[in-house]
């Protein structure tokens, strides 16, 4: 395998217009959100974005009713008084649900996709989220939520998140450097896996996709990483089934080993979305052929 990593200018070439579904746990206006939403768009594709109205970091996959705003929407992107869900006045294809990640990925599908798209999306996109969400932190993530939400729907989906970065508004300008970097790789890998055609990726299953540091002079341009696949959790000393094959073994690393090694790794780790764990060597085989261009390997 090998490392190729595409210039976002020549992603239009590669793939085919996609009716992707955008969502995420750190709210609509957060600036992560709408710059990926930009180069998604940009790649050609047909994106609508639908997510929290606020910060949900953390709430996993709670669910609940939207209601009316009794305060502004974060960093001021809607009145008090707001409906339940609203749209922005220049582009309605950006929505703010006023709930969790779940009932925003969820009314994406259910309602604005038929709206945008004539019927559901052919792929749902959750991220890239403000901070990595390893091992056991995909129990509690709500981009993680919202990623297993729409794959328990039928609908293929990834999560994206990268270590650096804070909670910023859409409006900052110049964008930072590592949210291009972050934006660029994100669709990199959304792009490869929608050139390897249909399905996009077997029933109940999601992919969990973790960036590490990126800085002005460390792991700085998106030529500088390498995607490796990896499992979500630690294999247990007895009794967990082998791993698909490749670099060499049966046992793929740990999506915490690969972000923590020195090089500019990040982890692609295959998921089931019905237990948010990791999924079987087979599903993982799929996923394997499919990003298998873009894959390498940890340093022996």
């Amino acid at each position: 395998m090998r490392s190729i990593v595409l210039a976002l200018g020549f992603l239009p070439l590669l793939t085919q217009s996609t009716n992707i579904l955008l969502s995420n746990d750190d709210g609509w206006a957060e600036l992560n959100i709408r710059v990926f939403y930009d180069y998604l768009t940009r790649a050609g594709n047909s994106v609508v974005l639908s997510a929290p109205a606020d910060n949900k970091s953390g709430t996993g996959s709670s669910d609940s009713p939207a209601t009316v705003r009794t305060e502004p929407c974060e960093f001021n992107s809607c009145p008090t008084g707001s409906p339940p869900q609203g749209f922005n006045a220049s582009n309605p294809r950006l929505n703010y649900v006023n709930s969790y990640p779940v009932t925003s990925m969820r009314y994406g599908i259910q309602t604005l996709s038929p709206k945008f798209f004539g019927g559901a999306p052919e792929l749902a996109v959750a991220g890239f989220n403000v901070g990595a969400n390893l091992g056991t932190t995909t129990l509690i993530s709500g981009t993680v939520g919202a990623a297993t939400a729409a794959a328990k729907l039928g609908i293929p989906a990834l999560a994206f998140s990268g270590t650096t970065g804070s909670q910023t508004a859409w409006t900052a300008a110049p964008i930072p450097q590592y949210v291009s970097t972050y934006a660029t790789l994100s669709t990199n890998i959304t792009s490869t896996l929608i050139a390897a055609g249909k399905p996009f990726l077997p029933a109940n299953i999601w992919l969990n996709v973790n960036f590490p540091a990126s800085s002005a002079t460390a792991c700085a341009s998106p030529s500088n990483f390498k995607f490796v696949l990896s499992r979500i959790n630690e294999a247990g000393l007895l009794g967990t089934a082998a791993d698909v094959r490749t670099c060499g073994g049966t046992r793929l690393p740990t999506e915490r080993k690969v972000v923590g090694t020195s090089g500019c790794f990040a982890s692609v780790s295959v998921g089931r979305a019905d237990t948010k764990g990791d999924a079987s060597a087979a599903d993982q085989a799929v996923v394997l052929r499919k990003l298998g261009a873009i894959l390498s390997c940890l340093p022996s």
